[in-house]
């Protein structure tokens, strides 16, 4: 990653400033990139300045894409009279810290998550309005609720239980007439869909969704081998 200046942060331009202040501002730059948490600064108004990378996925984009568009244009507040608050503290000159309860969905199909963004102005004190620092703490939830087996198209659903009997991603792709890159792309969407790190994962969530058959071997889809 280096010293290198990036798109995102065009905005603090740090070629007019002394070399020691120059390198703080790297230094921050960089920091910001490894921060785990999404942060982001943005306008009063909620206009994104800069964002790092982990603010910039909860989006599913990239942080030079993200900047621009509104923080609002994501994150729901769960009660719009927060943000009234938050503006008209904003504008009073307050400087607290604004915690703004939020929702917003994960990708364009995703589940819908929770979690808290705390806002707080920084700037010089005399920036009228203040930038505010946003930063997100995505809320640890329960499992998402079982998911029907219907809403499995019938190639899921067959992908699922060749996987769970042990078949390769190549003998899955020949067994249902697909590509290896088609099998992977199915097996990705459902660890995404239900919130799993691998291949293993996924199956053992399969089974304790009811989408596949308890009972049957070879693994075969529940409304299969339940019926």
């Amino acid at each position: 990653m280096g010293h290198e200046r990036h798109e995102s942060y065009d905005m603090f331009d740090a070629s007019h400033v002394p070399s020691a202040a120059s390198s703080w501002h790297n230094y921050f730059l960089i920091l910001l990139d490894r921060m785990p948490l999404p942060v982001a600064v943005c306008r009063a108004d909620g206009e994104v300045l800069i964002a790092n990378p982990a603010m910039a996925a909860v989006w599913g984009t990239t942080r030079g894409r993200l900047r621009g568009r509104n923080l609002l244009d994501h994150f729901s507040p769960r009660a719009i009279s927060q943000v009234g608050r938050l503006v008209e503290a904003v504008r009073m000159g307050r400087r607290s810290r604004y915690p703004v309860e939020v929702r917003w969905r994960e990708g364009t199909d995703g589940p819908e998550r929770e979690g808290m963004l705390t806002l707080d102005p920084v700037g010089d004190p005399s920036d009228e309005p203040p930038a505010l620092l946003a930063i997100l703490r995505v809320h640890e939830d329960r499992p998402a609720p079982p998911q029907p087996a219907e809403r499995l198209s019938p190639v899921e659903s067959r992908i699922l239980a060749l996987a769970a009997s042990g078949a390769t991603t190549a003998a899955i792709g020949k067994d249902l007439g697909l590509t290896v890159d088609g099998v992977n792309y199915h097996l990705t969407r459902l660890t995404r869909r239900f919130r799993v790190p691998n291949r293993t994962a996924l199956i053992a969530r399969a089974y304790t969704l009811g989408l596949l058959s308890p009972t049957a071997w070879p693994p075969a889809p529940a409304e299969d081998g339940d019926a």
